[in-house]
Order: C-alpha cells, then structure tokens, then sequence
C-alpha cells in the first residue's frame, strides 16, 4: 500500500504529464545540441545503435517484414515512446521520492551516455556535457511542473485555476520540445545528407564504353537500366548517416598477410583506377521486391591491394571492416575467377562516392549479397580463415556464404493493376551476377512459358530488361516470371523466405484485363 503522504501532492495524471514534459524536454535539448555541435551525440540514436547491436537472430527479417525500410524511422519512434512512458513512471514517483525520479533520470542519461561512447564519430567530452545537460534539464523542468501541480495546504485538490496554468505551462514547454528537437534531428540529417566534398575523383585507367544501343529498353514504368544514386536501395545498421572525414580517415590491410599497411585517402585515390557496372542486392530482399541496383563503380582493384599486401597460404576468408566494427566476410577463393573483379570504390555513377553509400570506401563485390561483402564506410581489410571468423550477419542466423540468386522481376504492370485488351507490355529486370542472364520467360494462368526479349547485356556482373507483348484477353490473369543464368540453371519453383540465405520463387502478380 502506498504511503499516506504528509503534505499536498500532485495527483497521479499531473505528475505523470510533468515526467513526460520533462523527460521530452531532455530528449529534444540533447538532440538540438547534436544538431548544433559536430561530434555530439543523438540519445536517441545512440541508444537505437545499441539495441540494434543486441538483436537476436531472426529479429532482422522479422522487423523488415512489418515495417520494409520504415524499420529505422519505427525504431525511434519506439525508443521516443519508450522514454516517455518511463518518464511518466519516474514522474508518478517524484510525488513521494524525488531521489527515486533524479536516479531515474541519471540511469537514463547514463545508458545514453554509455551507448554514445560505442560510437567512434561521438567525441567523448560532447557524450558527457550531452548527459549532464539532459540530466539538467529533466530534473529543473519536471521541479518546476510538479510545484504548478501541487495544490497549497489549505486545497483538497488543484483548483481550476491552478489546473489550467499547469496545463497550459506543460503544453507549451511540449510545444518547444517539440519544435526544439525536430530542429536538433533536421540539423542532424542536414549534415549527414552533405554531399562529400573529397575533391575530384581521378579518371580511370580502362574507362568503361557508353553503354551500348539495345542496353535500355523503352518501356514507361520498367526499372532504370542503371539506378540512380538517389533511387539506389540503401540496406545498412546505421540510423544516420555517417559522416566520414576523408582528411583523417586510412585503410589497412592487415591479417594473415606478408606486408600489412595502410593508406589515407590521397593515397588511395593516387592509384589506378577502374571502373565496371555491377549489379548488388540486399539478401532480405523479398520475391518480386526492390532491394537491387545496378550501378557504376569506380575505385581500386582489391586485388591489387590483397597483392600489395602478400597474402598468406593459409588465408581463405576477406573480412571488411566499416568505421563502427560492422563487419562482411567472404572466401578468398571468390577472387580466383579472374572475371569477378572486387572493387575498392570510391565513386558511383560518376559521382564521389555518397555519404549514404560508404563514402570514403566501400567494397564492391560481384556476385555476393551485400551483408557478406559489401562493407560500407570501409576501414580495415582483414585477410583470416573461414573457421576462425564470422561476419556481423552470420552469428544471427544468416548463411556464411552467400552467392546472389538468379532472380527476375515484373515491374510493369503492378500488382492489381487494371489494363486493356490487347497488346500489353509486361517487363520488367532479372539478374544473377556473375553469371548473367540467358533467357528470361513469362508465363499466364497456367499456359507454357513464353520467351521474353531481352536487352543488350552489360556485363556477366549486372542485370537486364526484359520485354513480353501480352496479347491479354478480357478477364483476370495471374502472370509469373523466371530467369535462366549463364550457366544454364533455370531459377527455381521453390519458395523460400530470405533467411538464411536469399528469397527463391517466382514473381508473380494478377492482373485484371478489361474487354
């Protein structure tokens, strides 16, 4: 049973909308500091990197599944909504036990604090003034909101005056919080969304051709034959965007290696480079679904560098190691086909490599999903064995290795689209880096397979268009589509989800053809 209190205190709802006012009042001035200060971190983000780090195994694909690439955005949500609510518990004890909600509060700020440290783009002193200031803050706001809400001694209860001042007073300091902390976190994405600005990005070595005639096929509606950089799927742990500096940022090569090194960016980008359309896919992608792209990518060999670095006999597992300890493996023996060509990128489509996209570096593979090859924000290359390392992905249930599927896609029409009698243009891509793509086939109902036409391929390493002219008749339709690679394999009648190692099926979708 609760005790009796000995003097006049707020009641239960009043102290909860204090805690709730204070502990967002916290949240919204460690998040506006974040935006002002570089180096100051975001709580909320800081404290979201760290339950991302916890996840158990399955958890990634379960998230994917109900919220696709909102997964981040309900990610803090979530932790908003978590703090809050724990702020309201802490708010309802500061009506008995002030030095209960003022340990409350530094916990929280503690937790912050500790989760903003794991970040190596956090400067320590800025975590600790961000902590003290939140601490501050929460402790001064919900003092001066529960003595609005306290009733005088002589009152049974808050007279309505006093009601209204205090609920006028906590929402217009909610007002500012708000208003404060979407300042913070647009400041915040303003500077992680900067275009780098490493200076000009030297010409390659073996400049690839201007694609050539029959490459893009011209369908309204079907996928770019080479997906933009702003349109590119971005699939990463991060919920903002790092911002590497290229003046201090280096590259180690390292390991089980004759001669380990390491060079800055300068150094890097003195080298021969070279450049190659690969397609890349995220191995969450469902059937049918848009975690793919195709690009094109200029860096450095990575075999150059493996090469620089003499690797050991023994060696047969390349780990890339992003600024954070995020960390992709892959087999050496990927390498020994002469026609996978690994990149050490820095640019894309022309471009110094985006932020968003693992500007200084990023590791570019052909053939491979990304979560076992294509490290971003690139700053260490780890050559050991198979057995004695595991990649970020691979503890939580995700196969080790991990080759892309051959896979096909309908882009037009959409799903549940509506069309007319006639001749239907149905398309859309299919891909299986490194082994290109032979054939494409669409069937309807439960008719034979049709060839579809194909565009003029790139490369073994990236995707194509295809093109079927439906003579559709009146009615409802069911239209399925597979690819066959360049080895001859015909993508597979089995379903599976994405884990452990990539979705299979064919992408089909109803159609309803009006007479």
């Amino acid at each position: 049973m609760a005790p009796t209190p000995s003097a006049p205190v707020p009641s239960r709802g009043a102290a909860a909308v204090a805690g709730i006012v204070a502990g967002g009042v916290a949240l919204a001035a460690t998040e506006l500091l974040a935006g002002i200060l570089p180096g100051a971190p975001s709580v909320v983000l800081e404290i979201g990197a760290f339950l991302i780090s916890l996840q158990p195994p399955g958890a990634k694909q379960l998230v994917v599944d109900l919220f696709g690439t909102a997964d981040k955005l309900v990610l803090n949500i979530v932790i908003v909504l978590g703090a809050l609510v724990l702020a309201a518990v802490l708010g309802i004890l500061a009506r008995y036990h002030r030095s209960w909600t003022t340990a409350g509060f530094t916990g929280i700020a503690v937790l912050g604090l500790l989760a903003s440290l794991r970040d190596p783009l956090v400067d320590g002193l800025l975590a600790l003034i961000a902590a003290v200031v939140g601490v501050a803050v929460a402790y001064n706001v919900i003092g001066w909101l529960l003595r609005l809400a306290t009733p005088s001694g002589d009152e049974a209860e808050m007279p309505d005056w006093r009601r209204r001042r205090f609920i006028g007073t906590s929402v217009g300091v909610a007002a500012l919080a708000v208003a404060g902390g979407g300042v913070g976190r647009i400041l915040l994405n303003s500077r992680a969304d900067a275009a780098p600005t490493p200076g000009s990005i030297p010409p390659a070595v073996d400049p690839v051709p201007p694609l050539a005639a029959g490459t893009k096929l011209d369908v309204d509606g079907i996928t770019p034959i080479v997906v933009s950089n702003r349109d590119f799927y971005r699939i990463d742990t991060q919920l903002l965007t790092p911002r590497i500096d290229a003046s201090t940022w280096t590259l180690s090569v390292d390991g089980m290696v004759d001669h380990p090194f390491s060079l800055n960016y300068a150094e890097l980008l003195a080298m021969e480079m070279h450049e190659e359309y690969v397609t890349i896919a995220c191995v969450s992608n469902e059937v049918g679904g848009d975690l793919v792209g195709n690009a094109l990518w200029k860096g450095v060999r990575l075999r150059e560098l493996l090469d620089r670095a003499g690797v050991q006999s023994g060696a047969s597992q390349i780990v890339g190691h992003s600024f954070d300890g995020w960390t992709a493996g892959f087999p050496t023996a990927w390498l020994d086909d002469p026609a996978r060509e690994a990149l050490v990128a820095v640019a894309m489509n022309g471009d110094p490599l985006p932020a968003e996209h693992g500007f200084p570096a990023r590791l570019i593979v052909p053939g491979l999903y990304g979560y076992v090859s294509a490290t971003k924000w690139l700053t260490s290359i780890g050559l050991t064995t198979l057995e004695a390392f595991n990649g970020y992905w691979v503890p939580l249930g995700w196969a080790k290795e991990a080759p892309i599927l051959t896979q096909s896609r309908i882009d037009v029409p959409k799903r549940g689209d509506s069309v007319n009698a006639g001749t239907v243009a149905v398309a859309g891509v299919a891909w299986a880096p490194d082994r290109g793509i032979a054939a494409v086939e669409v069937q309807v109902d439960d008719g034979p397979w049709v060839r579809a036409e194909l565009s003029a391929q790139i490369s073994d390493a990236t995707w194509v268009q295809w093109l079927y002219r439906w003579p559709a008749t009146a009615g409802t339709h069911l239209l399925s589509v597979r690819a066959t690679d360049g080895t001859g394999e015909v993508q597979t009648t089995d379903v599976t989800r994405p884990a452990p190692d990539g979705a299979r099926g064919h992408h089909t979708i109803s159609v309803q053809v009006n007479g």
